[in-house]
């Protein structure tokens, strides 16, 4: 009904003049304004001048310029990151929608986890703007949204080229060119990255990377399109997180060991991708659509000896797919019971091709199938928002989506084969009221989703024991979030937010350490919880990001084990200063809290908290070339990237296994030196 509404809405009541294209404007500012911009307290943009000044060790950490988002790690480098926001260990990505240059990462229906999110093939140097926002209350925002979504747009066009080489501790080298000289009517941007780390691990990760970027546009970001080309490969070994009591006997020499020394992968990304945008005075239509071949293998092992005493629990997760994709949108300015109005309605519509599986391996040799499937997933989502600007204090945004999904699932087990249909609308609405003495105030609604795992929305027998019947999944889960917040420039040169919220998602996915990937919980859950941000200027040479976070996480329904969500993360803080305009250095230190967590449902085992400390100091050799000098965990703290508690066993033990904490540690101290040029 709301795009048929909208829809006859589309003829605008004046004849517009069609502006002449302009070139557009890079803004290097620390950070722009979101005063009469943003629809939310929890939503902003960072741009680049402040992406360019954060110390990252892995490409995802990047994406923690979203304040209250953490990025970490419990395997081989090459393997997707592990994500935490909003009270929610998202695994490697589930709830938290991540797009690059357009293209959805979050996989559908993973071999390893659902939504899984592999970003190691952004290069940061393209990265213009990361664009954020939080709960499920943007019309435009689908799948996996419900914590909230990160966008992170690559430039069309370098105002220098760049030569970058580095080299630092554990085996660390990196070399990076890239520049976008003029070709025809327009730009050829090219970039070539390659990588190589092992870490501080006893069985260094040997994480190998070839990474590549190739494309033209012409135009700028509001008239014009752009083609590209991106190709990313890459080999890895993982030291997984291990049990405590490893350490504690001396089985493992440090914790930096590993029990099963063979686990790790490959894996590789391939896109074209082509964006078109066109804007008049009153229109703006915008087309962007994407073919994605990805594959992976891992190997992992996260139990040891306990379901397989002779030959280890080790298993092998191949995921091969192909995505294509296209979305369009198109709005359009038009006065609404007198008021300054505009329209805008949306499409989004997705394919994958996937084939996966599950198997027993030794020291990556293949020992027997557990499953092995052919999916087709496919989706079309349909959206329309009006924005109403009802007079200089108050405006409104209401939306709905409606998101409509078949899979298909074809098993080496018969009885797993299915096919499946579901759809689910998304209501949402914003009020924004202000600004009063450059303080807005912002109440947000909204209800959004994630998709399961279609296999987990078709099985019908457990393929480790074909006569046992298996549960079922909804192939959606929905979720519904409330905020109210307010944001603040009152004070000259500071930026300041505060958001309150409430989330709640009809069924949980946790970790199972005995299958190495998720399950559907079944049991409902609520996050009650705030977001502090802030960010502030107090002189030309110095700036100040601090942040504080903090949610607290239940089942809604009783439960005798407790009402605890294991993973669930509670606090987080994060302070960073940036220096720049002194002289010929510049610098910066990013410290990074991550609060302890319940492992299990009854709160009885808890995780440590998390503390890490970077930084660098940079000298401007001359205006083309500069030397940095970065440090990790500068403390040399002895803390987790991540923890679990789950049942496992090390030779020799009993045959049930042990309970037990199993964690990854931080990265030790380490430094890298890097010199950058540009021409």
């Amino acid at each position: 009904m709301a795009l048929a509404i909208l829809s006859a809405l589309a003829q605008p009541a004046w004849s517009a003049e069609v502006a002449e294209p302009v070139e557009a404007v890079i803004i290097l500012g620390s950070r722009n304004s979101q005063i009469g911009i943003a629809d939310a307290a929890s939503a902003g943009v960072v741009t680049q001048q402040q992406l360019e000044a954060r110390t990252v060790y892995r490409p995802g950490e990047l994406l923690e310029a979203t304040p209250g988002l953490i990025v970490s790690q419990h395997s081989g480098e090459g393997k997707a990151n592990q994500f935490y926001l909003r009270g929610i260990n998202l695994d490697h990505g589930t709830d938290l929608r991540t797009t690059i240059d357009g293209m959805l990462v979050n996989q559908r229906t993973h071999a390893h986890g659902q939504g899984w999110t592999d970003v190691n093939f952004l290069i940061p140097e393209l990265a213009t703007r990361l664009e954020y926002s939080k709960g499920p209350f943007e019309a435009k925002q689908g799948d996996f949204a419900s914590a909230g979504s990160v966008n992170v747009l690559y430039a069309n066009r370098l105002t220098q080229g760049i030569v970058s080489a580095g080299i630092g501790q554990n085996g660390y080298v990196r070399t990076l060119l890239a520049d976008s000289p003029k070709l025809g009517n327009g730009n050829l941007l090219y970039a070539l990255e390659l990588f190589h780390n092992d870490g501080p691990f006893v069985h260094g990760d040997d994480y190998r990377k070839v990474n590549g970027v190739l494309r033209y546009s012409e135009g700028n970001d509001t008239d014009g399109f752009n083609l590209s080309l991106m190709a990313y490969k890459a080999r890895w070994n993982a030291t997984d997180q291990i049990p405590q009591r490893a350490i504690d006997t001396g089985l493992l020499a440090n914790r930096f060991d590993a029990i099963d020394p063979t686990d790790g992968g490959s894996a590789h990304r391939y896109s074209l991708s082509g964006a078109w945008q066109k804007t008049t005075d009153t229109t703006a239509t915008k087309i962007n659509a994407y073919l994605v071949s990805s594959q992976l293998d891992l190997y992992s092992n996260f139990t040891y000896f306990l379901d397989n005493p002779v030959n280890g629990d080790q298993f092998n997760q191949p995921d091969k797919r192909i995505t294509t994709a296209i979305n369009a949108s198109h709005s359009w300015k038009t006065p609404l019971m007198g008021r300054p109005s505009e329209n805008t309605i949306g499409m989004q519509i997705q394919n994958d091709n996937i084939r996966n599986g599950l198997y027993s391996t030794k020291s990556r040799q293949r020992l027997s199938t557990t499953r092995a499937d052919h999916i087709v997933e496919s989706s079309l989502g349909f959206y329309a928002e009006n924005v109403t600007q009802w007079n200089d204090k108050f405006r409104s945004v209401a939306g709905i989506r409606e998101d409509f999904y078949r899979d298909q699932v074809t098993s080496n087990l018969a009885e797993n084969s299915n096919t499946v249909s579901a759809h689910v609308p998304s209501p949402k609405l914003s009020l924004v009221f202000g600004p009063w003495q450059k303080t807005e105030y912002y109440v947000n609604l909204g209800r959004g989703f994630h998709s399961n795992d279609a296999r987990g929305a078709t099985i019908a027998v457990n393929p480790r024991d074909p006569a046992a019947r298996a549960t079922r999944e909804s192939a959606l889960v929905l979720s519904r979030g409330l905020e109210v917040g307010v944001r603040t420039e009152a004070i000259p040169g500071l930026q300041t937010s505060l958001s309150l919220y409430r989330l709640d998602l009809d069924s949980e996915l946790l970790f199972q350490g005995d299958a190495g990937t998720t399950q559907d919980s079944g049991r409902p859950s609520r996050r009650i919880g705030f977001e502090f941000s802030n960010y502030y200027k107090p002189a030309n040479w110095l700036t100040i990001d601090a942040d504080l976070a903090f949610a607290q996480a239940r089942y809604r329904n009783f439960d005798p084990v407790g009402a605890h969500i294991p993973g669930a993360i509670e606090g987080v803080a994060s302070l960073a200063l940036a220096i720049d305009h002194l002289g010929r250095y510049f610098g910066g230190l990013q410290l990074r809290y991550f609060g302890p967590r319940p492992l299990i449902e009854d709160n009885s085992v808890r995780s440590n908290s998390t503390i890490t400390l970077n930084g660098r100091i940079g000298y401007k050799i001359n205006p083309a070339m500069r030397v940095e000098l970065e440090g990790y965990n500068l403390s040399n703290r002895k803390d987790a990237a991540i923890d679990y508690a789950y049942v496992s066993r090390l030779p020799g033990e009993p045959a049930d296994g042990v309970f037990d904490k199993h964690f990854h540690p931080i990265e030790s101290r380490s430094f890298r030196i890097n010199l950058i040029a540009n021409f």
